[in-house]
């Protein structure tokens, strides 16, 4: 999904600064640091005081089969990769596109779900990227819905909010024509309200991964085994129908 639109050199300037805690430092002390932004439903929220979604079940799922305990951190999301470059957590899992830019800050996992941007708008609203010209559309700030629709020829006022339901609240206000974000965050809003929004076309297609500090290769090695273990032993099948309905891994 998303993509920083911090200066993402200062962002890996900042992973030479400090030593990341490798996977032996992690195992022997049977606690994983994981970080979410607790914003972004169905993947990651906070219902009060509870930190759940599919990110985080599945994170769960894969600390388990490692053997460890886990301690969540929630951050805003433009606060995510900076504080995993000062080693306030282990890894990232905060539905992150993975980019080239940001691939020179940080390392991916294999990719956890494939997704895309879509349109979501009223009955009768802009449904197509050609339709967007002239119209105003909502975006999380700091994502890669942002950069993708400030590309759209045409296109009109972009308003950016600090959560994607933010955005997602003025698409409903009539304070904008459009929201883009996450195809299946747009289908759960299209879900729970009823008839009162559409959800149009795909913008752009992307691979989401979690994250860890660049070159801690022992701790991204474990995470993919783990991963890769939940993809082919239905675990991940199972979790992924209980949220979408449908298995969202990338083919």
């Amino acid at each position: 999904m998303k993509k920083t639109l911090l200066a993402l050199t200062a962002l890996a300037l900042l992973a030479s600064t400090a030593q990341a805690r490798s996977w032996d430092d992690i195992k022997k002390s049977g606690t994983i640091r994981i970080a979410t932004e607790g914003a972004f439903p169905p993947f990651n929220v906070l219902k009060g005081k509870v930190l759940t979604g599919f990110e985080v079940d599945l994170a769960n799922q894969l600390a388990a089969q490692l053997g460890l305990k886990v301690q969540w951190v929630t951050q805003p999301f433009d606060n995510l990769l900076i504080g995993l470059n000062q080693d306030r957590y282990d890894f990232v899992i905060a539905s992150h596109g993975i980019t080239p830019e940001r691939q020179k800050a940080v390392d991916f996992s294999s990719p956890h779900y494939c997704t895309g941007g879509a349109i979501v708008t009223k009955p009768g609203g802009p449904t197509t990227a050609a339709a967007l010209s002239g119209k105003s559309v909502a975006v999380q700030v700091g994502t890669t819905y942002l950069e993708n629709v400030r590309k759209v020829p045409g296109v009109g006022d972009v308003k950016t909010f600090p959560k994607d339901t933010d955005a997602q609240a003025a698409l409903m206000a009539g304070r904008v024509d459009a929201w883009v974000g996450d195809k299946f965050t747009g289908l759960d809003l299209v879900k729970a309200q009823k008839g009162k929004v559409v959800q149009g076309a795909l913008l752009f297609n992307e691979r989401i991964g979690m994250a860890v500090k660049k070159g801690n290769t022992g701790l991204l090695k474990e995470l993919n085994a783990a991963l890769t273990k939940s993809l082919s032993d239905g675990s991940y099948a199972k979790l992924s129908g209980q949220y979408f309905g449908t298995d969202v891994r990338c083919r």
